[in-house]
């Protein structure tokens, strides 16, 4: 969901990778609740964070405290950011009782990324300008 979100929400001017510790498929209650909101990750696939240790990256995200512990260092000096937000492929009951769970989780993710892009932006918008001559 984070990917999809800040991907949506920076509008081209972030970069925004995801993967997991242990990468199956993407929830379809995921593709429900995001689509709800004009997000389509029907095409979406889980992706294995080993995918991506020869990258570098500005800012490495976690999103749940077994991936803050298993998250490797990866390059580029990026500063860490952990953000531990309840998985909602752990609600139980019904389908409608853990499909509200998924759209409390996006709304509580959407609140967040919204403005963790404006700062992000705002950050490269400072750094350009203390880079000008």
């Amino acid at each position: 969901m984070a990917e999809a979100i800040l991907q949506r929400l920076g509008g081209g001017a972030l970069e925004v990778r995801s993967a997991g510790t242990q990468p199956s498929v993407v929830n379809p209650l995921t593709i429900r609740a995001l689509a709800e909101v004009g997000i389509d990750v029907s095409d979406a696939r889980s992706k294995s964070m080993t995918e991506f240790l020869d990258q570098p990256f500005d800012v490495v995200v976690t999103v749940c405290d077994d991936a803050r512990e298993a998250c490797p260092v990866f390059q580029g000096g990026g500063r860490r950011v952990h953000v531990p937000f309840d998985d909602p492929a752990l609600a139980r009951g019904d389908e409608a009782a853990r499909f509200a769970e998924f759209r409390r989780v996006r709304d509580e993710v959407r609140a967040w990324a919204a403005e963790f892009a404006r700062d992000l932006q705002a950050e490269a918008r400072a750094g350009s300008e203390l880079a000008r001559p």
